[in-house]
């Protein structure tokens, strides 16, 4: 097993005499369920800190049991008593090999967002439970989103690389402001409704495009639903936060940034894939004035040398929208609501089934 088993060791341990089902605040602990963490070391660490663990250890048999994909690799050993695992990023495929070793396996908790790099179709045969923390990772990028906003709507980085680039102050700039400027949000999905709802403090102009949001449902919001072609011609900023699918690859192309407002800026914390990258930037190349702030791009990072590097009107982060640091343990506590929920035999609030599969990111 993996070298974290000595700082397991130290966890949090249920009394002796709680080794068996117990009520807890109206939840049924099952400590005599076998469980186990898979996933990287590192994650392990930021998503289940030591709350998180006591947490679980006094629910589940699970303390000293991490696995590493490494650890996974290494070994063809077979856990025929684990129902449940915990995880995260470094999560391995479920697939045929994966269920020869987990033969008892009911439920897995995945710590993180998309879990389209572990699910196969052999998982859908299993009929086995999966949830994720996609909702806890949302709060944080929708507080990056936010930030990102209304410090678009000053020009901010524009006049920041202005300043560096030419050493002095702008004489002149005239950026749209947060009063009655309007934000274009691209899917209304966990995360674009959080930013929705949070722009509601402002006084701002919220517009959306989303085909398949009820536009009552997004009217609560405050919300006015247009197609993608309206927003991206009426916003101040369009912020995308539509799901990498099959349907949305390439979606938002050359003609989308050809009919944005002068000075407009287009926000990507969603999936790169879901631009016309070429297309996107030539269209920053032919118009300076537009912005491109962009934490997702396609591939991830930048190819060697592309224009997204040194272009005035770009500004790269590395991904940095969804959790980090502290943020990841918000992650890890939802994983803990969800147990107690399967533990009391309630739905699980974030489970993902085949057809939601299909449709998220």
């Amino acid at each position: 097993m993996s070298n974290f088993e000595s700082q397991l060791a130290h966890e949090v341990e249920p009394p002796a005499d709680q080794k068996k089902d117990f009520a807890m605040n109206g939840r049924v602990a099952r400590i005599d369920v076998a469980a186990l963490y898979l996933l990287y070391g590192q994650a392990f660490n930021q998503i289940y800190g030591p709350e998180e663990r006591a947490a679980l250890s006094s629910r589940v048999k699970i303390s000293g049991q991490l696995m590493t994909p490494e650890d996974y690799r290494a070994s063809s050993e077979i856990w025929p008593e684990v129902e449940m695992i915990f995880s995260g990023w470094g999560m391995v495929p479920m697939d045929e090999a994966f269920f020869r070793r987990f033969p008892k396996l009911k439920v897995v908790f995945y710590g993180a967002g998309t879990v389209k790099s572990i699910v196969t179709d052999t998982f859908w045969r299993r009929n086995i439970r999966l949830t994720n923390a996609a909702a806890a990772n949302a709060v944080p990028v929708s507080e990056f989103t936010i930030s990102q906003i209304l410090f678009a709507l000053k020009h901010g980085w524009q006049q920041a690389h202005f300043i560096r680039k030419h050493r002095k102050f702008p004489s002149a700039y005239h950026p749209p402001g947060a009063y009655r400027s309007t934000v274009g949000l691209i899917s209304l999905g966990m995360i674009g409704r959080l930013v929705a709802e949070r722009l509601q403090h402002f006084d701002l102009n919220v517009i959306a495009h989303d085909p398949f949001f009820p536009p009552e449902e997004a009217a609560k919001f405050g919300v006015k639903l247009f197609s993608l072609e309206e927003v991206f011609a009426r916003a101040d900023v369009v912020s995308c936060h539509a799901p990498s699918l099959k349907s949305t690859e390439k979606m938002i192309q050359r003609k989308h940034f050809e009919s944005m407002k002068p000075g407009a800026t287009f926000i990507n914390t969603a999936r790169g894939a879901v631009v016309d990258e070429e297309e996107m930037i030539q269209m920053l190349k032919k118009r300076p004035d537009l912005f491109a702030m962009l934490d997702v791009t396609e591939p991830l990072p930048p190819v060697e040398g592309s224009p997204l590097y040194t272009l005035d009107n770009v500004m790269l982060t590395p991904h940095i929208a969804g959790s980090l640091g502290a943020e990841c343990r918000r992650m890890g506590k939802l994983m803990v609501e969800e147990l107690d929920r399967f533990l009391a035999g309630k739905p699980l609030r974030y489970e993902i089934d085949e057809e939601r599969f299909r449709t998220t990111a």
